[in-house]
This record gives structure tokens, sequence and C-alpha cells, in this order.
């Protein structure tokens, strides 16, 4: 009966993952959503005015191309496709953009789940417990949702642990295939993110402890090493040489036609620009300074911050379960020690808790060691923490607890973080394509302040359109923003121009400050902004829907 219930709640909770993915949900959850795939490949495939990262500049790329072409690229061609063979008239606007490509990743997210299912029995966790876990979580309903690294930084993680779990221990060989796929998905995960290795270390680590144990000729354990080293060096050629294209942005035939190269000299040429991310993105974010420039963190931030913010009670938990497990193994050290037994077997041959939450804390540890430190980082151990705390024939612990704190981190993640800013973009995309807008033509300057950075892509412009500016002043001060409106007013001469100012409401009387006026107002609710967050007076008073409001103030003539 009880499996019954968890099967109907996991399948209720699958059908909201993908219903609330196209909704769609309003949160904004960090730009690198949008500036590490979407917003690039809108910009490639599609022709739209974007703004293209620093990463993705050719001066330097620090990130590969291959994923984001994948992912989101694929999807931008299909919309692409169907709109040119007149399937669908107007298959690209703000919706799709948004759409399509989180439609994909909700769509691979499920690979998490037929892993933990996979997985449940091998290291002895209850598979529907887990799986509701999971699946319950806001983690998997608002982060594997959407377009990040991170995101497919866990997917491959899952992948990983699936294929270094496929025998135990007992079995006399592993899976033939194992090694050249786990070759093959550890260069990838690289490749997406470097910091992948920190999650790859234990499963590697684990795999290679089961194929030394296992094999009685050194003829078979070599081999199963040559396999991984060999397919790894060739995804990583793949991955190069895509890179390389696409930032070099040349082909063979061009170099030849232009050059009158042999194919040798072509060679040549490629091998002197050849482009490899990952070393660019270490070399960036192992300089202290560079990092700086994205926030410093202090080095416990994801011990007693982040995993909490992430997991709620499931990582305080596991922190006490760590406690004992360490406690245990240095009293049975010290045993060994005293009484000459040997070193006791933590990891080789211990298939339950005590591994799952090394792989649990070992990626935590290795990614603490810098200063950046942000929640998404730590997404994918999502996995070995729900089959860690779904042990069978024992009931999950806090499920009241656990609930809440899910319902309450969808409702600020998925729904008020930033929440105005896509209503936004959906509202002025659908005003600047309007009937009244194109004759005569409008001019639109749009100018965005207090507000994460704006995907441009969701606007729907053209490369080739001139008539609408986009101007981002991020958190600038009231005086550097006064300055920006004013000069914008006093060259308000055009009769088709119209400037639009868009603003969180906990900072609205900032622009009051600036002596101009507006000839309409709109509110888009909810927006919480964290940068401004809302004063808790005037949230009691009947002022509060404009403290958790976005503000689009069109300046008056």
């Amino acid at each position: 009966g009880s499996a019954m219930v968890a099967r109907a709640l996991w399948a209720l909770l699958a059908a909201l993952r993908a219903g609330w993915c196209l909704l769609p949900q309003s949160g904004y959850l960090h730009p690198d959503e949008f500036f590490q795939a979407p917003e690039v490949m809108a910009g490639d495939i599609l022709n739209l005015h974007v703004y293209y990262p620093w990463e993705f500049l050719s001066s330097s790329p620090c990130r590969t191309v291959v994923f984001p072409l994948m992912t989101s690229g694929v999807m931008y061609w299909v919309i692409k496709s169907l709109q040119q063979l007149d399937i669908c008239s107007s298959c690209i606007n703000s919706y799709t953009l948004l759409v399509s490509p989180r439609l994909l990743f909700t769509i691979f997210s499920f690979i998490l789940d037929y892993s933990v299912y996979r997985l449940a029995s091998f290291w002895g966790a209850d598979p529907w417990k887990a799986l509701v876990l999971l699946a319950g979580s806001y983690v998997t309903l608002v982060f594997y949702t959407r377009t990040f690294t991170n995101t497919l930084e866990g997917l491959l993680f899952a992948l990983l642990m699936v294929l270094v779990s496929s025998r135990r221990s007992s079995s006399s060989s592993a899976e033939p295939t194992s090694s050249s796929l786990i070759g093959v998905v550890t260069t990838a995960g690289f490749f997406n993110r470097p910091t992948f290795l920190a999650f790859a270390l234990m499963p590697l680590l684990y795999w290679a402890s089961l194929i030394v144990d296992s094999q009685k000729s050194i003829k078979t354990l070599i081999n199963h090493f040559l396999k991984l080293i060999l397919c790894a060096c060739f995804t990583a050629i793949v991955f190069i040489t895509a890179d390389t294209f696409y930032f070099t942005s040349m082909s063979l035939d061009n170099i030849y036609s232009t050059n009158k190269s042999s194919l040798i000299d072509v060679i040549a040429q490629l091998h002197e620009k050849m482009v490899v991310t990952p070393f660019n993105f270490l070399s960036y974010n192992l300089n202290p300074h560079n990092l700086a420039l994205h926030g410093s963190h202090p080095r416990v931030t994801h011990f007693t911050v982040n995993g909490v913010m992430l997991f709620g009670i499931l990582h305080i938990l596991a922190v006490g379960a760590g406690f004992k497990m360490l406690k245990k193994y240095v009293h049975q050290l010290m045993l060994v020690r005293w009484c000459y037994r040997g070193p006791p077997g933590l990891l080789v041959h211990s298939e339950g808790s005590p591994t799952l939450l090394l792989f649990y804390f070992v990626p935590l540890a290795f990614l603490s060691l810098f200063s950046h430190q942000e929640p998404r980082f730590l997404i994918p151990l999502i996995l070995p923490l729900v089959l860690f705390s779904a042990p069978p024939n024992r009931a999950v612990k806090w499920k009241l607890l656990l609930v809440l704190f899910s319902i309450l981190g969808a409702l600020l993640f998925g729904c008020l973080h930033q929440g105005g800013l896509i209503p936004c973009l959906f509202h002025l995309e659908q005003l600047i394509h309007s009937p009244a807008s194109s004759s005569p033509p409008q001019h639109y300057t749009l100018l965005f302040a207090h507000t994460y950075m704006p995907p441009r892509s969701l606007l729907n412009i053209k490369k080739t359109d001139m008539h609408v500016e986009v101007i981002d002043l991020a958190g600038s001060g009231e005086e550097t923003l006064c300055q920006t409106v004013k000069q914008r007013a006093s060259n308000f001469t055009c009769s088709d121009c119209h400037i639009f100012i868009i603003i969180p409401g906990t900072v609205r009387a900032t622009v009051t400050k600036c002596g101009v006026s507006f000839r309409n107002e709109t509110l888009i609710f909810p927006h919480l902004s964290m940068e401004d967050p809302p004063h808790i007076p005037v949230l009691s008073s009947g002022n509060w829907r404009s403290q958790l409001g976005l503000y689009i103030l069109e300046l008056n003539r």
C-alpha cells in the first residue's frame, strides 16, 4: 500500500515538474541560466539581437559550445525550421524562446529519476521513497528545469554513478562497456564544467577499486584502463575540434579556398588556434582576483549555508551522520593501529551509507576550496543525498518539514525571485511587435535598473533591426540613474520614440527624484529583489504590492 502511494505521489510530482515548466516558471535564478546557452544560441541560430557574455567571445573562450548547440541550439533550430516550413507562422516568440530549451532540460531531468531507480537497490535504498524525495525537492522542480551548466553537470554525475555501480564488487568482472562510457562521460563533464572532476573523483575511485578487487588477470585490468583513457582522449578531441571551429569562425573549405593552402597547412593553422576551453576556464578561476570580481565567500559557505538552503533538513541529517561515521572510522583506525589487523575497508567493500556520504561530502569539500561559492554549484549532490536519506524498512524523518521547505523553496525561487523580469520582457516583446508599432516604425529605448541582466533574446529582435535599444544599468546608484534618465529625456525629440524604465518597486522612489514625469505605469507582480529587498514596515502597510512588484515606466515627452 505504501509503495502504491509513493508511486502515485511520484507521478503527480513528475507531472507538476513538466506542467510548471510549460506555464512557465517566472522566477529568474541567475543570469547564467540564460547567458551560458540560450542567449548565445538565439544569436547564432535565430540571428536575434543578443548580448554575448565574455566567456563566448573569441578573445576569451571559457565555455564549450558543444552542449549549448546540443540543447538550446537544437530546440531553436527546430522552431526555426517549423516557421520556415510554414507549419507554424509565429513559432519564434518570447514564450517559445524561453520554454523550448527549458522543456528539453526538463525531459533530461528524468535521467535523475531513472538513475535513482537503478541505483536504489545497489546502494541499499528504497527506490520509491528516494524517487519521491527527489521529485518533491524544489531543487529538482526549479533548478533541474533550467538551462544551467550545473544541471548538465548533475545529469552527467548521475550517469557516471549508474556506470560505476553496474556490478557489485562480488561479481566476476565489471560491465565490459563501462570503461569506455565512463571515459566519455567523465571527459564530457570536464568540458561542460571543469569542476565535474570534484564530483567524478569518488565514483572513479570506487570503480577502480572494484576493478582491481575483482580482476585476476593484469592484462584484463590494463585493458579496462586503456579503454577509459582512449575514449576520454577521443571525446576530448571532439570537443576541442568543435570549439576551435566555433571560436575561430572558420571552416576547412574557407581556409583552403582563401589561402590556396594544402591540407597540411590548413591543419597547421587550426593547430595554432586550437581552443581548449576547460584550461581557459581553470586559468581564469584559479586567479583569486578574478573570483573576487564575482563575489568572495567564506570557505565554509557551502557547508553551513548553501547545503541547508538547497536540501534543508536532509543536509543537516547527512552532516550528523557524517560526523558519526568519521568518529567510528577514527575509532576503527585506532583499533587497527593497536591490534595490527590491516586497514578498515571503508571504500572498497562498502556499498551503503558510508560510501554515499563520501560521494556527497568529498565534492562539497573540493568545491569549498574556492572562494566563490553559489548554491547552484551543489545541485548535483542531490542524487547521493536522496539515496542516503531513503533507507528501506524505515520511515523518512521530518516529512512535514520536508514538504514545507520544498513548497517555500519552490515559491521563492520558482515564482518570486526576480519574478517580474521575464513577464516584463514578454510584455515588451508584444508591445514592440504589435501592429501599432510597425506603421509607422517606432523606436524603443528600454532602460533596466536594479534588475538581473535582461536576456535580450526574449525581445525577439533581429540583429538587423535598429529600432530597439537596451540599456542595462544593473545596480547603479541614484546619481548615475538620474543622469542617464535626464540625458535620455533631453534627447526625447522623436515623435515616434518611446522610453521605458524598468525598475523594482523598492527603488521606485529613486526615479521620482530625477525630475521627470511618466505617462504610463505598469506594475508586474510578484517580483522580489534580494539586492534591493522590500522594507518590512512598508510590507505591513497597504503598499506591499508595490514593494513586491516590478515597474515599467514610460517617460513622458
